[in-house]
């Protein structure tokens, strides 16, 4: 546990069941982790699958909270929610009920076999970026520059904000 509380970005992703229902769900479950508020969530986006492209749009959003959970340990509380909401890990980019992904933790550079901060293929991604500019647009990226300066880069990825 770290003492003083840290603003994270976490990345919701669902493309089985109800996906709708599910990243709200998702949403609504990060205010309920333990020594973890939500601050804000953006709007639901559908967007294209990455990767494996036969299978059902994704609908995606962004989440900040603060939290005095390390960063390991929001991971395990993290991958403790994909699996309550019936996440199966088989193959990369696959079908899933639910994706959680830690995008950024404070200003933290992490590198271990398990987490990679800041997210090491946010930048690659519009369905992370749009949602991410929408709670935060002059956020800064830890030794990586602005994100509206990214913006540009997945301009041409299908992305649609949901009423």
């Amino acid at each position: 546990m770290n003492n003083a509380p840290a603003l994270a970005y976490i990345a919701l992703g669902a493309n089985l069941g109800d996906p709708q229902a599910m990243v709200r769900n998702a949403i609504a479950a990060l205010d309920a982790l333990p020594d973890t508020r939500l601050i804000r969530a953006s709007s639901l986006y559908r967007t294209e699958p990455v990767g494996l492209k036969a299978q059902p749009d994704f609908i995606n959003a962004v989440a900040a909270i603060r939290t005095t959970l390390a960063p390991q340990d929001l991971l395990c509380e993290l991958q403790n929610l994909e699996a309550t909401h019936g996440r199966v890990r088989s193959i990369p980019n696959a079908p899933r009920t639910l994706d959680l992904d830690i995008l950024l933790y404070a200003d933290q550079v992490i590198n271990t076999p398990t987490l990679t901060l800041p997210h090491p293929r946010m930048r690659l991604r519009a369905f992370v970026l749009a949602p991410l500019a929408e709670i935060a647009p002059k956020l800064q990226i830890p030794g990586r520059g602005s994100l509206a300066a990214w913006l540009p880069a997945v301009a041409n990825q299908r992305i649609l904000r949901l009423p």
